[in-house]
C-alpha cells in the first residue's frame, strides 16, 4: 500500500472519530426523534449521503458532483432539522433560512463552474484512487457537520431565548460575510469570461483587497452564524462553536489556500505584474490596496 493510500486511511479515521465526537457533544439537552438524539442523526445522515454519492462517482471517475452533494447535503439536514424539532422560535427559523440561503447559491455556483470548466483540478489525480477520493467525501460529511454544528444544534436545542442583541449581531456578522462571498465570487465569474483578460490573474474589485476575499466571507459568515447560534447552547452544544475555527483550518492550512496559491505561482510566479500584486495584497484579511 502506498503512503498516500495509508494517509487516506487515517484521514478517513479522524474525520469519522471527530464527526462521532461532534455527534455526541452536540447532542447533549437537544431534542430527540423516538430514541434517537436530533442533532446525531443529522450527523449521520451528512457522512452516509457524501459516502453513497461517492460510489457512482468514483465508478465514472468524476468530480462534478462533489460540490452539488455538499450542497444537497447542508439543505437536507437543515430541513430534516426544521420539520424534526418540536419547538421552532425566530433563532431556529433564521438559522435555518439563512443555511439554506448560503447552500443554496453555493452549490448551484460552484456547480455551474466545474461543468463550464469541465473538471475541478483539485480531482485530476485522486478521483482515479478509490481511498484518497473517499477520503474527499468522507472529509466532505465532517465539513458539514463541523461547519453548520453550531446552526443545527441551535436548531435541535432544548434550550430556547429570545435572538436577543447578541443574535442580532451574529446575523448583521453573517450578512457581511455572504455579502463578501458573493460579491467576490461574482467578481472572478465575470473576469474569467471576459476574453481580454485570458490567462492573467484578477486583481480587480474585492481582489485588490486580498487575494481570497471569498474565502474571508465565508470565514465571516460562520462566526456570525457562531455568535448567533452562541445563546441557544448549553453544555456540550458549545463543542461545536469550533465551527469558524475549523473552516480556518480547512481554508487555510487543507483544500484551500495552499493548492491555490500553488497553482497561481506555478502559473504566473516570476512575472513582474504577479509578483508585485502578491507582494503588496494581503492573503486573506483584506486592506485596501496601497496603491
Amino acid at each position: 500500500m502506498k503512503k498516500a493510500e495509508k494517509v487516506a486511511i487515517v484521514g478517513i479515521l479522524i474525520a469519522l472519530a471527530v464527526g462521532a465526537l461532534i455527534a455526541w457533544a452536540g447532542s447533549d439537552g437537544g431534542e430527540t426523534v423516538g430514541s434517537i438524539q436530533l442533532f446525531a442523526l443529522l450527523t449521520a445522515f451528512a457522512f452516509a449521503v457524501n459516502i453513497a454519492a461517492f460510489v457512482p462517482s468514483f465508478i465514472a471517475r468524476t468530480e462534478h458532483y462533489y460540490d452539488l452533494t455538499g450542497s444537497f447535503t447542508y439543505i437536507s439536514i437543515t430541513i430534516a432539522a426544521l420539520v424534526l424539532s418540536s419547538d421552532l422560535d425566530a433563532r431556529s427559523i433564521i438559522i435555518g433560512v439563512l443555511v439554506l440561503l448560503w447552500a443554496g447559491r453555493l452549490g448551484s455556483f460552484l456547480f455551474r463552474r466545474v461543468k463550464r470548466a469541465g473538471k475541478d483540478g483539485r480531482f485530476d489525480v485522486i478521483k482515479h484512487n478509490f481511498l484518497r477520493f473517499l477520503m474527499f467525501w468522507v472529509i466532505q460529511g465532517l465539513w458539514v457537520t463541523v461547519t453548520a454544528g453550531a446552526a443545527f444544534a441551535a436548531i435541535s436545542s432544548g434550550n430556547k431565548t429570545d435572538l436577543g442583541v447578541l443574535g442580532i449581531i451574529g446575523l448583521i456578522i453573517w450578512t457581511v460575510g455572504f455579502v463578501i462571498e458573493v460579491v467576490s465570487d461574482r467578481q472572478k465569474s465575470a473576469f474569467k469570461n471576459d476574453p481580454a483578460n485570458d490567462g492573467t490573474f484578477i486583481n480587480v474589485g474585492l481582489w485588490a483587497w486580498s487575494r481570497h476575499p471569498n474565502y474571508f466571507g465565508e470565514i465571516t459568515l460562520w462566526t456570525g452564524m457562531a455568535i448567533l447560534a452562541y445563546p441557544a447552547l448549553s453544555g456540550w452544544q458549545r463543542i461545536t462553536l469550533i465551527s469558524p475555527a475549523f473552516v480556518v483550518f480547512l481554508l487555510t492550512k487543507i483544500s484551500g489556500l495552499p493548492a491555490l496559491e500553488k497553482r497561481a505561482d506555478k502559473k504566473w510566479g516570476g512575472q513582474p505584474d504577479y509578483e508585485a500584486y502578491k507582494a503588496a495584497t494581503p492573503v486573506l484579511v483584506p486592506r485596501p490596496p496601497t496603491s
